[in-house]
């Protein structure tokens, strides 16, 4: 099993919510529902406030929702889009992904919309997933996902040919589904078809600036990211051509399941910030690890010199990517799609500690948090103080 806290660990809720009308929709949606209704709340996750519904005949649902009050960002939390996209990859591909169950974007049952899929835990540490779907005009067979999360990229607890095929998979998976027609299956319009990194950036910049001016009940402000100026003038300077496909958003390691036996990924999860545009985003954010010192981060542990690690190389997996889809080996000016990760990554935490400020943060351990976006800032200045990006230097 992996070697990490549960990543479905439940405590009691936090951010309440009206159990009394959930319990009566639920009950008019789903034929097979029973009431009375038990809800907890998932620890982790620090975006969307994430629940495990149980009802009287012990049938388990999870329910992701937006944060309740007013939102930084009118981007973010997007649970609308999240169900968009599953139903569209569950129905018409075979990348794998949970079959959601039911969309509600009526505010009147729980205050902000939700979506709802079902779920079983079969591992302490390692988890299964129950996916039944269900718009709100038709019905799906239920279909039972069994397999376990990892939250330890190194994979550890694994064998060292079982780490690498692990990682192999998590690529393979993304190259597949890069190579998924939007446009067959449904998704035009689900995103502008260029300019994808110039619009990200105009976006984070907008929001960055609403996070940094947040003050806690002390009246202390979250502060801005370090040398912000300089990353977004280099950021301008060495962006990376066009390029066009589905965006996962957040792929990473812990949001992929894996079978319970086989190194190999049968789910993708949490999709709120999926969309159309660059790939190399993805590969970026999956690959972020590759860039960290090890004990540098705790929540990115770092393989830059990691000892007793059995993970593939950095260039093993870009090349493997390449080959998978049909790319040109190296990618030219890679280096920028890590620089923007690392600013993303920036905005991310930096909206963790703006919520813990409001106190709207869904995460038991959102408070670990406190202050990373201003030291993960070096990372992309790492590279930044390197100079521009003329060819490719590096991976």
């Amino acid at each position: 099993m992996a070697k990490s806290d549960n990543v479905q660990e439940t405590s009691a809720v936090r951010l309440l919510i009206n159990v009394d009308k959930l319990q009566e929709y639920l009950a008019s949606e789903i034929p097979e529902f029973q009431a009375p209704l038990e809800v907890r709340q998932f620890n982790y996750g620090q975006s969307n406030p994430t629940y495990l519904l149980i009802d009287a005949s012990k049938k388990r649902y999870v329910l992701r929702k937006k944060p309740s009050g007013t939102l930084l960002s009118t981007t973010a939390h997007a649970v609308e889009r999240e169900f968009r996209i599953l139903d569209a990859l569950s129905r018409n591909t075979d990348i794998p992904v949970p079959q959601v169950y039911l969309l509600c974007e009526n505010k009147s049952i729980i205050g902000t919309p939700f979506y709802v899929r079902n779920m079983k835990t079969i591992f302490v540490l390692c988890n299964a997933f129950i996916n039944h779907t269900k718009s709100t005009k038709r019905k799906k067979v239920m279909e039972f996902l069994k397999g376990r999360i990892f939250k330890d990229a190194s994979f550890s607890s694994l064998s060292p040919n079982d780490c690498k095929q692990c990682w192999y998979s998590a690529i393979d998976t993304l190259a597949k589904l890069h190579s998924v027609d939007y446009k067959s299956i449904g998704l035009e319009g689900y995103g502008k078809p260029s300019g994808f990194y110039s619009r990200q950036i105009r976006s984070l910049l907008k929001v960055t600036a609403v996070q940094a001016a947040v003050r806690d009940e002390n009246g202390v402000a979250v502060g801005e990211i370090p040398r912000l100026d300089e990353i977004i003038k280099w950021l301008k300077r060495n962006e990376l051509p066009d390029e066009t496909t589905i965006v996962h958003g957040d792929y990473k390691i812990d949001n992929l399941v894996y079978h319970p036996t086989e190194s190999r990924v049968i789910g993708i999860l949490d999709w709120e910030l999926s969309t159309i545009g660059h790939p190399m985003s993805d590969v970026a954010n999956l690959l972020m690890h590759y860039y960290v010192r090890q004990g540098a981060f705790e929540f990115i542990p770092g393989f830059i010199g990691a000892k007793d690690i059995n993970v593939p190389s950095l260039e093993d997996l870009m090349q493997r990517y390449c080959e998978k889809t049909k790319r040109p080996y190296p990618i030219k000016k890679y280096d920028f799609a890590v620089v923007f990760s690392f600013f993303r990554f920036c905005v991310i935490s930096q909206g963790i500690d703006a919520r813990v400020a409001l106190k709207q943060s869904s995460s038991a351990e959102a408070k670990k948090f406190s202050g990373i976006f201003k030291k993960s800032a070096a990372w992309a200045l790492e590279i930044i103080d390197r100079g521009d990006l003329v060819t490719q230097s590096r991976l």
